[in-house]
């Protein structure tokens, strides 16, 4: 087995690495370690989110700075504010023992003043987001002069997040002589140009496949109706009562309506989106970190960068469009060796692109059934059998109690003490599954079959407008316009049918008012947007508008809610710890 003094390391770095309970180093640490403590050389790393990257890059970088020099000899550029501060956080710990040695974190949302105090003070390395390094080389109040060494953490995602051109003014501020590792989980076209353009020769190391997954990822799909999407997370959730995990959404909005409905419904949840304020985004992340959130709702330019260990599940809400968003997503559990499982609730029509992803992270999906109201109660109650198992009791605090309680339950058989115990909750689950429709859609079943039953319940209307693939829109972008511009929420639209110049799409009967109201007076690109009610499938509304004035058709059957199964979770809102149910009035553990 290869252990970290055999990989060079000096003695005062591997007490700080003992102190971490490291034990042996992951494959990327274990290959990249030799090479970048020759210090000489360019360096290109492929491995997935979650490998033990920072330790690859982070410890041969501390044991190559002259501590004498108390000057910025080592840059770390990486996306995200979170990732920076972890990757300080993880520099200062594997330095422990190391001397004085001077890392500073920059990044935004934090006050600058403080920082350039810092920096002022003299650092030997600085971990930063591109945007607030920028501004403080416009200050001019840092000096790359004695830069040997500059790191490109998660270098794919700086790029999605369109940091290309800060990168490139960065990188020319620094010195021509200096070494640069590069560290990515994927490589698309802009990373090559960048290790072109700034590198020479680099040593590059894949580990693993390139592009792939993560090989302690597992990979599910439910095939559910669009309008049964959040009936089906509820279930997932329910089904695993230990959940730890984060759902992904493509819009802001969406993120925040189903975190809104998950809370309602009582669970322990929260939202993460770019309307949030830094204060707001430090204060969830708080809560998801302690484990006092059972779920984090989240799009991904706002969850870019996260690093919270013990994720169990990755949720997509919805599938991204860019299949490499997807390795990033569910990059986010199965980390540090530990096993995790993305899942994927989609429609009969994002079959193929679950082959796609197949292709791309070189991993077969399994495809899983929505379990049924039995299969559920099953899991939860066994779940809390399984927690009250394994509960640590505190033999001191509970003692001055123990007397009233033991002559509480005097009377009951041990038989009808765990009877009643187990019941108290259970009873809830199973009158709320009791009648659970089944949610499973059959993949072989036709898309337009799905589709059509859900227009001829006469639940939705169809609409037109007059923007399409020549407008540059794909389905994923048509979903976020029409809901950024409307506010209806994502579940509320339904098939989307893109055309050159025009598109249908349907909506719910009673957002059709709020749809053509929002459009009224929309322009895109310079030309107004026009909505209209549509019956014809495969043309244009005719002049005058076809059936605009026709009005909303009307509801038959049960009215459905956000809720997807007519309402929240067992208990309604009621305080509850059964599966990480509302908030209970102590933090929580799982």
């Amino acid at each position: 087995m290869t252990t970290f003094e055999s990989l060079g390391l000096q003695e005062s770095i591997l007490k700080g690495i003992t102190d971490l309970g490291f034990v042996s180093p992951t494959p990327i640490q274990e290959q990249a370690i030799p090479v970048l403590l020759g210090g000489d050389r360019d360096f290109v790393g492929l491995a997935q989110t979650g490998t033990g990257k920072t330790a690859a890059f982070g410890l041969p970088l501390l044991q190559q700075i002259d501590l004498k020099l108390n000057k910025v000899q080592g840059l770390v550029l990486c996306p995200t504010r979170e990732l920076c501060l972890q990757i300080t956080n993880d520099l200062k710990n594997f330095s422990k023992h190391l001397g004085e040695v001077g890392i500073v974190a920059v990044y935004g949302g934090s006050s600058i003043v403080q920082q350039l105090r810092e920096l002022k003070r003299g650092v030997h390395i600085v971990v930063a987001t591109p945007g607030r390094l920028l501004d403080i080389i416009d200050r001019g109040a840092i000096n790359f002069e004695n830069v040997r060494y500059v790191v490109l953490d998660e270098a794919d995602e700086m790029l999605n997040m369109g940091f290309q051109e800060d990168i490139n003014n960065i990188l020319s501020n620094t010195p021509e002589s200096k070494t640069t590792w590069l560290f990515s989980a994927t490589m698309p076209q802009e990373v090559r140009r960048i290790a072109k353009k700034y590198m020479e020769d680099p040593f590059e190391l894949t580990v693993g496949t390139k592009n792939s997954g993560n090989v302690n990822i597992e990979h599910e799909y439910y095939v559910v109706r669009p309008r049964e999407k959040y009936a089906a997370l509820k279930r997932i959730v329910d089904y695993n009562p230990e959940i730890f995990g984060i759902i992904f959404t493509r819009t802001k909005i969406e993120s925040q309506e189903i975190a809104e409905s998950l809370i309602k419904d009582g669970y322990n949840a929260d939202a993460l989106h770019g309307d949030l304020t830094q204060q707001q985004r430090d204060k969830v992340m708080k809560r998801f970190r302690e484990r006092a959130l059972q779920v984090l709702v989240a799009t991904d330019v706002a969850a870019r960068g996260i690093d919270v260990d013990n994720v169990t599940h990755v949720i997509n809400y919805d599938l991204p469009d860019d299949v490499e968003n997807y390795t990033h997503r569910s990059g986010r559990t199965g980390r540090a060796g530990k096993s995790g499982t993305s899942i994927a609730i989609i429609s009969g029509r994002d079959i193929g692109k679950i082959r796609q992803i197949e292709r791309v992270i070189q991993k077969k999906f399994v495809k899983a059934e929505v379990p049924d109201g039995f299969a559920v109660c099953e899991k939860q109650l066994f779940g809390l059998v399984h927690k009250v198992h394994n509960v640590n009791v505190n033999e001191e605090q509970i003692a001055p109690y123990m007397e009233r309680i033991i002559e509480e339950f005097a009377e009951m058989s041990k038989e009808e003490l765990i009877k009643r115990f187990a019941s108290l909750e259970f009873n809830q689950f199973l009158e709320y599954y009791q009648d659970a429709p089944d949610l499973n859609v059959k993949e072989d079943r036709k898309f337009g079959e799905e589709r059509g039953t859900r227009r001829s319940d006469g639940k939705f209307t169809r609409l037109f407008i007059n923007l399409g693939s020549v407008d540059d829109f794909n389905r994923g972008d048509m979903l976020r316009y029409l809901c950024d511009n409307t506010g209806v929420r994502g579940n509320k639209i339904g098939r989307i049918d893109l055309k050159g110049v025009y598109s249908f799409f349907e909506v719910e009967n009673d957002e059709v008012s709020k749809v053509t109201e929002a459009f009224k007076k929309v322009e895109y690109n310079g030309r107004t947007v026009r909505i209209e009610m549509s019956q014809d499938s495969d043309r244009r509304p005719r002049s005058g508008g076809g059936d605009r004035d026709r009005g909303p058709r009307s509801n038959d059957g049960r009215k459905r809610t956000w809720n997807g199964e007519g309402g929240g979770r067992p208990g309604g809102n009621r305080e509850r710890s059964f599966g990480g149910g509302s908030k209970p009035p102590y933090k929580k553990k799982f």
